[in-house]
This record gives C-alpha cells, structure tokens and sequence, in this order.
C-alpha cells in the first residue's frame, strides 16, 4: 500500500469530523443520538484505520471503512439533531464517552475485518480472486491480526464498563442501571471474552472466530447506537 492510498481517507475524514463536531457541540452540552453516534464512531473507525494503515497491511479495509462512514455522513446530513445529552458537562461522563467510542470504533475495524477474512477464505482454492482479496496476507496473518484489535477493543469496552458504573454509582446512586442499553454492553463484552478466552486454551480461529466477533459487535451496536435507533426513529422520541 503506497503512502498515496494511505493518506486518501484524510481527506473525507476531515470534512466527516468537521460534520461531527458541529451537529454533537452544537449549543450548549454534548448532542448524540443515533445520527450523530453512528457518524462519530464511522469518524473514529476511519481514523483508527488511517493511523493502523501505517503498520499493518490494511488495504483490503479501506472500500469497507469508507463505505461504512459515507453512510453514516449521509445519514446524519438528512437527521435533525438531537437533543443535549443530560449530565454531558461532567468530565467523568466525558471520559465515558471517549473510551466508550474509542471502543466502538476499534471493534467496529475488527468487525469489518472479520468480514474480509470470510471473504478470502470463501475464495482462497479460486484460481482468480476478486481484487479485494488478490494481494491479502495469508490467513494466519489476517487472524493475528484480528485477534490484536479484539483485544486492545476489549480493554477498551471494559474501561468503558468501569468507568459506566463509576458515573452511575455517582449520579444515581446505584452502579448499575439495569436498561437494554447495560445488558447489551455486558453481553458484548462477554462475548469477546469468551472469544479471547476461547482462542487462548482451545485455539479458536476460522470460522468460530468471525462468528464470535460478529455476534459481539451486533451486540455493541444494539447495546447504543441499536436503542436510540428504536427511540428515536421508531418511537420518535
């Protein structure tokens, strides 16, 4: 990958964070809802792809993050903008969000990695392969590879979990507040869990290891982004 392909995504990646910041800081507190959620994690998933780019071989991601944030951007630009997040003016809510979309983001690329490997082994034994997959590293190494971002995106959702209890335990007196939004989250991390778990002792990889990671990141996405969907644009609150 040339430093050319590498600095490409910059490009839209400035005028998506640009977007961004104007629709969540816009007035007073911090304004996310399923638009602008969605649109800050496909800006941080571009952004971590864009600095990983430089060490790993990820060429073969960038057709998937670009789609996935141009998505994203067109679906904020048609979306009103929600309203101020309550208690957004606390630092420690602060840094909940920031760990929480720097998760979101890792695992997203996990995700959309997962999705490639598929793809190369669906047509590893083709004598031609689709361009996405021709000039990929072998197996072993997309895997490996996997199993990094799975596991710096783990420490993150557990931070994001930590510090999740230590702002409820201070807002409402209780460190768990049981909603859809909690019991997603803890059955995503459950699930990578078991699936860094599940690699260490019995060596899962293939097919086990993307379905995993799927079923773990549908599970992170529900656990936010999935409920204001239905709040906001299903029930229209």
């Amino acid at each position: 990958m040339d430093p050319l392909s590498r600095l490409l995504p910059l490009i839209p990646l400035s005028l998506h964070v640009y977007l961004v910041t104007v629709d969540v800081f816009d007035g007073i507190g911090i304004h996310l809802g399923f638009s602008t959620s969605l649109s800050a994690i496909a800006a941080l998933t571009v952004l971590t792809y864009a600095v990983a780019s430089w060490r790993y071989h990820l060429a073969g991601l960038q057709g998937f993050v670009l789609a996935f944030a141009g998505t994203t951007v067109a679906i904020e630009a048609v979306s009103p903008t929600p309203h101020a997040v309550i208690h957004s003016d606390m630092p420690a809510f602060q840094l909940h969000l920031a760990v929480a979309f720097a998760a979101y983001a890792l695992l997203t690329i996990a995700a959309l990695h997962a999705v490639l490997i598929a793809l190369a082994e669906k047509h590893l034994h083709k004598a031609v392969r689709p361009a996405i997959v021709a000039d990929l590293p072998p197996l072993l190494t997309l895997e490996k590879l996997l199993f990094r971002m799975i596991q710096a995106g783990f420490v993150l959702l557990t931070l994001t979990l930590v510090s999740g209890i230590l702002f409820s335990e201070e807002i409402f007196g209780k460190a768990v507040q049981w909603n859809h939004k909690t019991v997603f989250g803890i059955a995503s991390w459950a699930i990578f869990g078991a699936l860094l778990l599940g690699r260490r002792i019995r060596g899962w990889r293939g097919r086990t290891a993307i379905h995993w990671t799927l079923a773990g990141f549908v599970s992170l996405m529900i656990a936010y982004v999935g409920v204001k969907f239905v709040l906001e644009v299903l029930l229209g609150r």
